[in-house]
């Protein structure tokens, strides 16, 4: 199976931490404008929306158990190579530490390709992404390049 894992901690909250990972005035501010459409119960369609209005990402919610576990069913819309590779699976595992908490991503595919365009996308975003996360709840400030969805994708 391919897959992509990273490990982070970060100086917050669970429930802060849970509601920065699915809140759109969140996700605008550290993860390039964009934002998820959810319902956020178990089964519940999911969308990560591009600024522009295009569909970057569908799925469900395969898990959700506030603010400890979300795992999501997931499946790039915009890429044709990467929609090809068919569905993953990104599960965010939140676990306390004092004033900090150990934020687990694992994202896989559901089958194993080999040189996954998909997980090399992911392994080249998330780092970033939750990079910029992390400043965001500790310092109350994105990372600049996270800020503005790249030009010309």
């Amino acid at each position: 199976m391919s897959k992509f894992l990273y490990v982070t901690y970060i100086r917050t909250t669970p429930e802060k931490l849970f509601e920065a990972l699915i809140k759109p005035e969140f996700t605008r501010l550290y993860w390039s404008e964009t934002w998820q459409e959810s319902t956020w119960e178990k089964g519940a369609s999911w969308k990560l929306m591009i600024p522009d209005g295009r569909v970057a990402d569908t799925g469900e919610v395969f898990e959700i158990d506030r603010p400890r576990r979300l795992v999501v069913r997931w499946q790039n819309q915009f890429k044709p190579e990467m929609r090809a590779e068919g569905f993953s699976r990104c599960t965010f595992e939140l676990e306390p530490m004092g004033d900090t908490v150990k934020l687990t991503v694992l994202h896989e595919l559901e089958a194993p390709v080999a040189d996954s365009k998909f997980i090399a996308g992911v392994s080249n975003g998330w780092p970033a992404i939750l990079a910029s996360l992390k400043s965001l709840l500790e310092t109350g400030d994105s990372l600049e390049f996270t800020k503005r969805w790249p030009k010309g994708m």
